[in-house]
């Protein structure tokens, strides 16, 4: 008896100790194993100081001096030099078609520019002296993109001293002034016959809450070229003596007496 109790106890501890590791590897087989995933590591994680991390940060937004945009390819900094050049050959204001090709190839670089380094810290300057130069060029298209310039200014760089000062100039009043078609000039009267209605200037349109004020030059009327009379055809040439010198006549030699 106590035998058979014995053996069955060594039977009961043997089959414990082999079920066991058998379940220790069922489980390690069933756990899915743990996939490390790699974290993006900060190109400027190892700066010392928060003003050393800003910097760092803003030299990585930054575009290359040596990159260039549109069509043109024109740099960063060439982008800004247009832009000055064009306020000096602006005067006080132009509608130059020379000079607004060069502007507008500035800005379709300006575009590709901001639309790959959306955070470089340099693209204020640029939208500023954008503004500055497309304020004198007096064409509807070039009012409303220095109008597109301010408020890129005020909403996504307010805290520089760009958005600062472009802010402060739509407070105190923001105009934009474009020449309207030129008209053809009436035709003149005759003496004693007073025209029915006399041509008004081109009115202003009213400025949409937000938007600014418009002023529409008009400009002096054109003269109409006047019609051309159509010639007379020629009329042939008479016919005459022609003016080939005559031939001269070979001397007849005398008979000899």
């Amino acid at each position: 008896m106590r035998r058979t109790l014995f053996v069955s106890l060594m039977a009961l501890t043997l089959g414990a100790a082999l079920l066991v590791p058998t379940a220790a590897a069922t489980s390690a087989t069933s756990a899915p194993a743990a996939t490390a995933t790699p974290s993006k590591k900060d190109p400027c994680g190892d700066t010392k100081s928060k003003w050393a991390h800003f910097q760092c940060q803003e030299y990585n937004s930054s575009a290359p001096g040596d990159e260039y945009f549109g069509r043109m390819k024109i740099s960063y900094l060439g982008i800004d030099n247009t832009f000055k050049d064009g306020s000096i050959s602006a005067g006080a204001y132009t509608t130059d078609p020379k000079v607004i090709a060069k502007l507008m190839f500035a800005d379709e670089a300006l575009q590709r520019w901001a639309a790959k380094y959306p955070s470089d810290p340099e693209l204020a300057r640029s939208y500023f002296l954008g503004v500055q130069v497309f304020r004198k060029v007096y064409t509807q298209p070039g009012q409303e993109l220095a109008w597109h310039y301010v408020q890129i200014l005020i909403t996504k760089y307010p805290k520089t001293y760009f958005g600062k000062n472009v802010k402060a100039s739509v407070a105190s009043g923001f105009t934009e002034h474009w020449f309207a078609l030129p008209q053809l000039c009436p035709t003149p009267l005759p003496k004693g016959v007073m025209p029915e209605k006399s041509p008004s200037a081109t009115a202003s349109p009213t400025p949409a809450p937000g938007q600014p004020a418009i002023d529409v030059i008009t400009p002096p009327c054109v003269q109409p070229s006047p019609l051309e009379t159509p010639s007379s055809s020629p009329s042939p040439a008479t016919k005459g003596h022609s003016s080939a010198p005559a031939p001269i006549s070979s001397p007849v030699p005398s008979r000899r007496p």
